[in-house]
């Protein structure tokens, strides 16, 4: 009887998230339809109210987010995890100052991508216009709630965030100053949703798809669930599945600039996907910038796990395990290892790499253009940190996340990757012969 009526309850309440969902699904489609015609200038008079909102209730928000991080202490949660779901002042004004950015960029919508004219006289245009609902589901940062929802608005979508349990209560004082700057400007609630519940269930219904009315799904938190939309989604996914990131040092370099460059692309923040998580020393620099290199890593708090090669010169370093390499830390760790020159470095990429943002620090012009041009990751730099792997740094006001996939979206997942095209074809009364 007992089991009976457990199957009954859990039957009874997936039927209610299931009804909840569609429902969001709809109201998330005719949002959709009418904000597909709003004006830039009403879409940038709704991001600056809710910009202002976040900021007025910052009192609101850290207040909910000290339970979100007393909840995570109790559970034992890691130290990178407690950073990316820490909010301050601080973090609450850029978070307002990313949703005044994007409101300050140029409305993609309409724009024209290209424009010909065929020789029976046809004008055609390639114009962006919106995917249309866009579901994002994602774990502890609570700040991807205004990023994601102030970058689907602009790009003329609604959009449906589900947040992780561990940030419910930040992510719901920061969406209710969202939904309050929408109202501000007369756009429709239902542009930016949010999936009231924490049942795994509703993401579930997300990855079917909410009876087509979600367009695309996009993931951002760690592997399992990364992993686990790419297998079960049933709409397109804008994701990457880990930031591998790779640091290759060649000589000739200079000392001091490898130095800054590494130890801010692993220490700054080590939680984010963007941070150095290997480390490679060309042969033809290592005895000369290897253990200044370690050595300052190591004073940064971060442990090294280094092959016998680099071991040997800095005893100071753990011996790497083989599957250090091609691991996602997320914390003060880096694996590190010699290669023998860039056809190493990039086969070792190839291998161990995610496809997600990859640096050479060199004064070798000639060596960094080759890099460029044979390494396939979404992101490569030349002589900069890799914590520069991030939509705001790259002028687009925030970013949802870093696609790593090669088909439409790749890196940053700003507001122009957030839309799709159509043709647009005029004539004079033209028939096809």
């Amino acid at each position: 009887m007992a089991s009976a009526a457990n199957a009954g309850l859990k039957k009874a309440e997936a039927t209610d998230i299931a009804s909840l969902m569609n429902d969001m699904g709809r109201r998330a489609r005719a949002a959709a339809r009418v904000m597909a015609t709003v004006s830039g200038e009403r879409k940038k008079a709704a991001l600056l109210a809710m910009a202002d909102a976040i900021e007025a209730a910052s009192g609101v928000i850290l207040t909910a987010n000290a339970i979100d991080m007393e909840n995570a202490l109790k559970a034992g949660i890691s130290g990178s995890f407690l950073d990316r779901l820490k909010l301050d002042d601080a973090r609450i004004s850029a978070m307002a100052g990313g949703v005044r950015e994007i409101a300050a960029l140029t409305d993609p919508v309409g724009s024209v991508i290209a424009a010909w004219d065929r020789p029976n006289g046809l004008k055609i245009e390639r114009v962006r216009t919106p995917l249309g609902v866009i579901g994002v589901i994602y774990e502890s940062r609570p700040n991807v709630t205004a990023d994601a929802g102030a970058l689907c608005l602009m790009a003329g979508n609604a959009v449906i965030l589900r947040g992780g349990s561990d940030s419910v209560h930040s992510s719901g004082a920061i969406h209710a100053a969202m939904i309050e700057g929408l109202a501000g400007a007369g756009l429709p609630a239902d542009a930016i949703q949010r999936v009231p519940v924490t049942d795994r269930e509703a993401v579930g219904e997300m990855l079917a798809g909410l009876n087509g009315n979600i367009d695309v799904i996009i993931p951002r938190g760690g592997k399992s669930l990364v992993g686990r939309v790419q297998t079960e989604a049933r709409v397109p996914v804008f994701a990457h599945l880990e930031g591998i990131c790779h640091v290759y040092i060649r000589g000739p370099v200079d000392l001091d600039m490898a130095h800054d460059v590494v130890v801010n692309a692993k220490m700054r923040r080590t939680g984010i996907c963007g941070a150095a998580e290997c480390l490679l020393f060309d042969r033809n620099c290592v005895d000369t910038h290897a253990r200044p290199i370690i050595d300052a890593l190591i004073a940064a708090g971060c442990e090294v796990r280094a092959d016998a090669g680099l071991h040997g010169l800095v005893p100071q370093t753990k011996s790497a395990k083989a599957d250090d390499f091609g691991h996602e830390f997320l914390d003060s760790i880096i694996a590190a290892k010699i290669v023998d020159g860039i056809d190493a470095a990039l086969e070792h990429i190839a291998v161990f790499g995610s496809g997600h943002t990859e640096a050479i620090i060199t004064d070798d012009q000639a060596a960094a253009d080759d890099f460029f041009a044979r390494c396939d990751s979404a992101i490569l730099l030349h002589n900069a940190s890799t914590q520069f792997a991030d939509g705001g740094e790259f002028g687009m006001g925030a970013e949802i996340g870093i696609a790593t996939g090669r088909m439409h979206a790749r890196g940053p997942v700003g507001v122009e990757q957030l839309t799709s095209f159509k043709y647009r074809v005029r004539g004079t009364g033209q028939t096809r012969p």
